[in-house]
């Protein structure tokens, strides 16, 4: 009549009263409960981090955003300040070279005067020179006076 089956079910049966007398059910329960609690918290805090993470992203990209803009405005101020100074060389260069052109021009001006003038000057001692032989050779006596009279006649006029 008392065959195994009957103790172990008369076994649970004890057992299952034991644990509902200490209350091991509500032992169990809080227990899970407190998992749970504690699991929520670490998820809370999970999704905080993650939050603060994605905002501190956020953050360093809008900074990199204004650092690349910075650097592209540096880079245009630079290209147009360095385009300004190339048009403000070239014109000081053109004004430098226009300023010597003009200087040279003016040097061989000066130098074709003086190369006239020296032309002049040798081509009139020349003339005076062949003009005196000429009359030495030719004039005497009251010619040559007469001559001589005149030329001195003439240099009064000139200086006077």
């Amino acid at each position: 009549m008392f065959d195994a089956e009957f103790w172990v079910a008369i076994s649970f049966v004890i057992f299952v009263g034991v644990l509902i007398y200490f209350r091991v059910q509500k032992l169990a329960v809080d227990a899970i409960d407190d998992r749970r609690a504690r699991i929520e918290a670490e998820l809370a805090e999970a999704r905080r981090l993650r939050e603060e993470a994605q905002a501190l992203l956020a953050q360093y990209q809008r900074k990199q955003h204004e650092a690349e803009r910075e650097a592209a405005d540096i880079i245009a101020g630079a290209q147009a300040e360095a385009a300004r100074l190339a048009i403000e060389a070239k014109a000081k260069m053109e004004d430098i070279l226009a300023r010597r052109t003009k200087m040279a021009e003016t040097k061989i001006a000066q130098a074709e005067a003086q190369a006239v003038a020296d032309v002049r000057a040798a081509a009139a001692a020349a003339a005076v020179a062949a003009a005196e032989k000429i009359l030495k050779e030719t004039v005497h006596g009251n010619v040559a006076d007469g001559l001589i009279a005149k030329g001195i006649e003439d240099l009064g006029a000139l200086s006077g």
